[in-house]
Formats: structure tokens, sequence, C-alpha cells
């Protein structure tokens, strides 16, 4: 079983433009890759429940430079492929004396809970903080990033859900610096992280 990654045609143009559409038209070549975005209104305020049952603001849990990704704990393949992705980046950058934080904000409120996802999050990483909420909260989180889930209505407790899968690297205070997309390694994640920590340090 596979996890579907769009709907349909529509709905994956419609997840790229939230990417895509604050693309620099400048020819000059990135410092940290080809993959910055300029001018992007990604990111921005969010309440949810931390893993430890909490009520956390977006300032709470992005307080160093950290990967963002949104998913859920009963997804099939990839999530846990990209989470771990994302763990290990964040362990090569440990490695080279440099801060990665990992966040998952679960897309599934209706079966994550806060100890689901503790449980989740835990298998990869021992500082990855997970995060889920009510309805409304994951919504207003998901349209903040961009983001795009739909629940597969064909079974009421074994449901899929489909979802959009880039990964976000956020700093506080400034934000949105760049995207990974699901083809990129923890090695590439963890150099153009790396990148940009360098250079906003």
């Amino acid at each position: 079983m596979k996890a579907v990654i769009f709907g349909s045609t529509t709905l994956a143009v419609a997840a790229a433009i939230g990417i895509y559409a604050w693309q620099s038209q400048s020819a000059m070549p990135q410092p940290c890759g080809d993959t910055a975005v300029a001018g992007s209104t990604i990111g921005g305020p969010f309440e949810l429940i931390s893993e430890t049952g909490e009520t956390v603001t977006d300032a709470d849990v992005i307080t160093k430079p950290t990967l963002v990704y949104f998913g859920y704990t009963f997804c099939p393949d990839v999530c846990p492929l990209d989470s771990a992705r994302n763990a290990q980046a964040a362990y090569i950058l440990e490695d080279q004396g440099l801060d990665l934080g990992t966040v998952f904000i679960s897309v599934d409120p209706q079966r994550d809970t806060v100890e689901v996802v503790r449980d989740f999050t835990d298998n990869f990483h021992e500082d990855m903080i997970g995060l889920t909420g009510s309805p409304e909260q994951v919504k207003a989180a998901s349209q903040a990033y961009k983001t795009y889930y739909r629940a597969m209505d064909d079974d009421p407790e074994f449901y899929l859900v489909d979802h959009s899968t880039q990964t976000y690297l956020m700093f506080p205070e400034t934000g949105f610096k760049t995207f990974f997309r699901r083809d990129s390694t923890a090695e590439q994640i963890a150099e153009t992280s790396a990148c940009f920590i360098n250079q906003l340090s």
C-alpha cells in the first residue's frame, strides 16, 4: 500500500503554486544552492499541541534553525522515510557542531493524539518535536505553510491522507529560508542548512 502524494492534477498544481509562486526571477546564483525562494510568505503564527500535551506556538518550537514537515503517523511509507531523513540531517550537523531542530506536524488530528505523535517522533530523533491539535488548529498551520492535505474517506479506520511532502527550513525571527523535496538526501539537506546557518550566524 503506497501513500498518495496528490489527489488530482488541480490540487497538485495548487500545492506547487504555494512553493514556486515566489521564486526569484534573478539569474544570480544563490549562495546556498538553487532551492532558495525569494519574497516568500511561507510560514507564520500557529498554535498547536505539543507531544508533551502543552499548547505551543511557532515561537515556542522554532527557537533555532528548524526543519518543519507536515505528515501523519499512519502514513505507510512516505512520512517515516522523510522523518528519518530529516533526523539524519540533524545528526550530520550535530557532528559538525551545528544545531538543527526537527518538527513534525500531524495532518491527521483524528488519530494522531499527543501520545501517538510522541511515540512516532521518538523513533527518529530524541529532540524531534511532534505537534498535533484540533482540526481547526492543524488547518490554520497548514494554510500558513501553504501545504495540502485531505483524508481519503474510503475507510473510517484505516484511511490514508493525501498530502504534500516538502520539508521547510525555518529560522526564528527571520522565518522561511528554503524547502526540500522528497528526493533531497540527508546529506544535501544538511549541507544546504549548514550554509544558511553559517551565512546568518
